[in-house]
């Protein structure tokens, strides 16, 4: 497994930054790679992603959240992954955003780009575009403000 950490300052509030994730479908105005994400139900997520060429599909699920705090998941088939974004309130209108992914590389030629940093560098940049998108927009496009706890919680 490899793991990525990577983490951006979003001048809006916590919440908004918070309510803004929660909106999975709005992800590929942001993601480089991300075609299509269609949320199935409260806490299952399918994805369509293209990278390098190379299409992929796999299904998601959401293993924990808490308002203004964290969303975790984890794939449930296809991709092994899984991963949390944390929410850091900084001041009144600052947020810190920080995502942390657990991935497995499936072949040679993604066991070298996670070698060299290339998935860090694409989640940075992910990272940084959903900065931009946040602050162009000022508000969140929805929210969804549920709580999903902790298997064994």
């Amino acid at each position: 497994m490899s793991t990525v950490t990577e983490s951006v300052d979003v001048d809006v509030p916590v919440r908004t930054a918070y309510n803004q994730w929660t909106q999975f479908e709005e992800f590929p105005r942001f993601m480089d790679g991300v075609q299509e994400i269609r949320q199935l139900d409260e806490t299952h997520l399918h994805w369509r992603t293209e990278i390098a060429g190379v299409k992929r599909e796999f299904d998601a699920e959401i293993t924990e959240q808490l308002p203004d705090e964290r969303v975790a998941w984890k794939s449930t088939e296809g991709e092994k992954q899984a991963g949390v974004v944390t929410f850091h309130r900084l001041d009144d209108a600052h947020t810190r955003v920080t995502v942390q992914m657990d991935f497995e590389p499936q072949d040679a030629v993604e066991k070298a780009g996670s070698a060299l940093g290339l998935i860090d560098h694409r989640v940075k940049g992910d990272l940084r575009r959903f900065k931009e998108f946040i602050e162009a927009q000022g508000s969140e496009s929805g929210a969804w403000r549920g709580q999903v706890d902790r298997p064994g919680l």
